[in-house]
């Protein structure tokens, strides 16, 4: 048990308590909840790829586009209404919620008929709905019980190991595709179910119960954080009753944060997102890399993305939340500018003796420096979207800022799926998106420079 002084506010305890077993266990729980939600959600770019090649099927790239931008539209959705619902009635019971939402879209999706398309589109805006729920329920999740020294870090290693997803979907494309085939594959996307018996060891979070005047359920949270006896806890932040204020309110109070959140959301989920949801096809049918090749790549690159997260997490608390996000921003753009400009960088590595180069792998380099620290920037992008919000109204702040960045899930592939049109994929394609791209992560690098620096600010101070 850690020795916890009871002459101290809950608040003070909390921050000069060493991490406990019980703050270890909800972190692990929702990054396992991270990893296989978005293992779903990564595994569907690979299902198309194998769905375009099917027979059965005539999917083009806009019907394609239209399918993937579906999870994105159902994340602007998820990120706002539950973003709502976990302020008004829990992150418990919302982060529940959205597992439970996901394994039912999912095993429904698997049931999708031949030329079913629209039908696909829908079951992955239902799966979005889950997916954007989980980001902003589990964030303030976790941040509430962390102490506010290394909260940067512990609330961004719940976004951290996301890549694993990817990971994962590609090591079920490649050694599970032929044998279960696409519908196989996505009724894998149901093993989050079993998430839902490890909830049951977890309190809710205290501040929200204080937020809400439950304060002996707040005590006993804080008791369950910290491992000490209930009598023990300090005294709990003053609870002032309030009615949860209506949108309109939210965004005229916080215009500036909630501009900065959906604004640089938007900017790194745009370039990041196509990657994701793209650059298996555009891999295998521009590059000519065999499918067993890309889901290799894949493995390669969510690792790379991994690094990412996890260096990004670690620099919050270090740099600050606004500089590491400029870093990251400004790597994300030069790393799109390699992928655009792949072929003509290949006409030039004769030159420097590096015959064996090919485009596609100078496409890839790019889109790995752009996946590590593009959508790596994720490992503080939420945390940090989090902390610049009070208590009572943190998820639904989160959600709508986020949610409306998300709307980069929906533009992004159909905006991709639109150059593309009904013509073949080909190299020449990539030039023109990738340096809009590029130019979007610079403009996302730029937005967080305008934030509140909250490093190592309390949550009761903002």
């Amino acid at each position: 048990m850690p020795s916890v002084k009871a002459d101290m506010t809950s608040i003070q305890q909390l921050d000069l308590a060493p991490l406990t077993k019980n703050q270890k266990s909800l972190i692990c729980m929702v990054i396992m909840a991270s990893i296989l939600e978005f293992f779903d959600l990564f595994l569907v770019g690979f299902v198309i790829t194998l769905v375009m090649k099917d027979p059965q099927w005539s999917l083009n790239a806009i019907q394609s586009g239209v399918i993937l931008g579906g999870a994105g539209l159902g994340t602007v959705i998820g990120a706002i209404v539950w973003g709502w619902l976990a302020d008004k009635y829990g992150r418990k019971k919302s982060f529940i919620s959205c597992i439970l939402m996901l394994v039912i879209f999912t095993g429904l999706s698997a049931l999708t008929p031949a030329n079913g398309w629209v039908f696909f589109s829908i079951m992955r805006i239902c799966v979005g709905i889950a997916v954007g729920g989980l980001n902003v329920t589990s964030v303030p999740y976790v941040q509430e019980f962390l102490p506010s020294k290394n909260r940067g870090l512990f609330t961004g290693l719940t976004s951290a190991f996301i890549p694993l997803g990817l990971f994962l979907g590609s090591l079920a494309t490649l050694y599970l595709a032929d044998l279960l085939g696409w519908r196989g594959l996505l009724m894998m996307g149901c093993i989050p179910v079993v998430l839902l018996a490890w909830t049951k060891f977890i309190p809710e979070s205290p501040r929200y119960l204080v937020s809400k005047g439950r304060l002996q359920h707040a005590r006993e949270a804080y008791a369950w954080a910290m491992t000490i006896p209930v009598t023990q806890v300090g005294d709990l932040p003053e609870h002032v009753s309030a009615s949860q204020p209506s949108y309109i309110k939210m965004i005229k109070d916080y215009r500036k944060p909630l501009t900065i959140v959906a604004m640089g959301s938007f900017c790194f989920i745009f370039g990041s997102f196509i990657i994701q949801s793209w650059g298996q096809a555009l891999l295998n049918e521009s590059f000519n890399f065999s499918i067993h090749r890309v889901a290799n790549l894949f493995m390669i690159l969510s690792l790379g993305d991994l690094i990412g997260r996890l260096l990004s997490a670690w620099a919050c608390d270090y740099l600050g939340r606004r500089w590491t996000l400029f870093i990251c921003g400004l790597m994300g753009a030069l790393g799109c500018t390699i992928a655009a400009f792949c072929i003509q960088i290949t006409t030039i590595l004769p030159f420097l003796g590096l015959n064996m180069i090919s485009s596609g792998w100078v496409f890839f380099v790019g889109i790995f420096i752009a996946m590590m620290f593009g959508d790596g920037a994720f490992g503080v992008i939420n945390a940090f979207g989090g902390e610049i919000f009070p208590n009572p109204i943190r998820s639904t702040c989160l959600g709508l800022g986020y949610g409306v960045g998300a709307t980069a899930k929906i533009i992004g592939p159909i905006f991709l799926g639109a150059i593309i049109g009904s013509e073949s994929l080909s190299q020449n394609i990539v030039l023109t998106p990738f340096l809009i791209f590029a130019f979007i992560f610079f403009l996302g690098a730029i937005t967080y420079l305008f934030a509140r620096e909250t490093r190592h600010i309390q949550l009761e101070e903002i």
